[in-house]
């Protein structure tokens, strides 16, 4: 078949772009819904290893004639029983009688009854698979006639785009994943982090540094932001954003951002590896918050780790936090003595000779991210 400017710029473009969008490929349903005459078009995505209990994304599109209508009730659609989803060929297109059930006459009734309340009365399936990562089906709907054969070539021919779009969509998930999970473990210990170009341009920056500080809007959408600084703070960190790119490895400088915050950035000439075709970073900024943990979190899995008592554990986190052995004692009803011994205990158990060798392993442990 050959591909028209038109397919190109209503149907392959949009599954590209819409990849990017919340929900995803929204513009490329309304076009399928335009392109093959259809009332409505949805699309049910299940992502692989989701909860049990977690709904799955139903992308639902209607044509403008039947945009005052109801969306389509997914729960009463899934118990019809139509023809199992997951036994569907991939990328095959499927008329409504092939998903119907002619072996029971009284169920086939039901699904059609059900189907026309729903004004469907002709539709075509799809499904679609990212192999381990997820499955798709897409449904168009039509309620007076049957599709034309141009429109069913119009699915035949977007079945293996909406493939490769769908597996490129659950590589994105994959990768949001891994960003939430990083971004996730530095919050929590209260570090925000910021990418730079020589220039002093912000590249990058995470959720914590999104959240402390504010942004002057680049040309580019996030690419060419600037931090909103005093004019001498932004010209300091302009130079040492630009000293750092010829500095030695390991090169470090630190910059108050924010006076009243007392808010200060660790720069650093940056060495991330990263794979494949990307835009290097030349300095990474590092902000820390003074932030502390679920106490009753961090006292439960320092008594885990380390085989203490609760109440050796909770002394042991009063420890980390600068507290004295006796002032931590009292606060936890121990005489000062018992304190002592209870401290004597827990160096014991740990393996430590002492306050500052305990505090450094509990704070380079798991605690402090509880």
């Amino acid at each position: 078949m050959n591909f028209l400017p038109a397919d190109q710029r209503e149907l392959f473009l949009p599954l590209i772009d819409g990849i990017h969008d919340n929900p995803p490929w929204g513009a490329f349903l309304r076009n399928l819904v335009a392109r093959t005459y259809a009332r409505r078009a949805f699309l049910v995505i299940v992502l692989a290893n989701a909860p049990a209990d977690q709904a799955p994304t139903v992308l639902q599109v209607t044509a403008p004639r039947a945009a005052s209508e109801p969306p389509l009730d997914m729960t009463r659609l899934d118990n019809l029983r139509l023809h199992p989803h997951g036994r569907m060929r991939p990328e095959r297109v499927y008329s409504l009688d092939e998903m119907l059930d002619y072996d029971r006459p009284e169920q086939l009734a039901n699904q059609r009854a059900a189907l026309e309340e729903m004004g469907i009365r002709y539709g075509r399936w799809i499904r679609i698979t990212a192999p381990g990562a997820a499955d798709a089906w897409l449904v168009l709907a039509r309620e007076r006639e049957d599709f034309s054969a141009s429109a069913v070539s119009t699915m035949n021919m977007i079945a293996p785009h909406l493939a490769a779009a769908l597996r490129t969509f659950c590589a994105l998930v994959a990768q949001r994943l891994q960003t939430a999970l990083a971004e996730d473990a530095l919050a929590r210990i209260g570090v925000g982090q910021i990418a730079f170009d020589a220039a002093g341009h912000v590249m990058a920056a995470d959720r914590e540094a999104e959240r402390l500080l504010t942004f002057s809007a680049g040309a580019g959408g996030t690419t060419g932001r600037k931090l909103q600084l005093l004019p001498e703070t932004g010209r300091q960190l302009e130079a040492q954003c630009a000293a750092l790119c010829t500095a030695q490895k390991g090169t470090t400088a630190a910059l108050l951002l924010d006076e009243r915050r007392d808010l200060w950035v660790l720069l650093r000439k940056a060495d991330l590896a990263l794979d494949g075709p990307h835009a290097a970073p030349a300095v990474i900024g590092t902000l820390r918050l003074d932030r502390y943990e679920n106490m009753a979190a961090a006292i439960r899995t320092i008594a885990a780790v380390h085989g203490l008592s609760a109440r050796e554990a909770a002394l042991a986190h009063a420890i980390t936090l600068g507290e004295p052995i006796a002032e931590a004692g009292r606060r936890l009803g121990l005489t000062t003595e018992t304190a002592r011994n209870y401290s004597k205990r827990i160096y014991a158990k740990t393996g430590t000779s002492g306050q500052a060798e305990l505090v450094r392993m509990l704070l380079n442990g798991l605690a402090p991210f509880c």
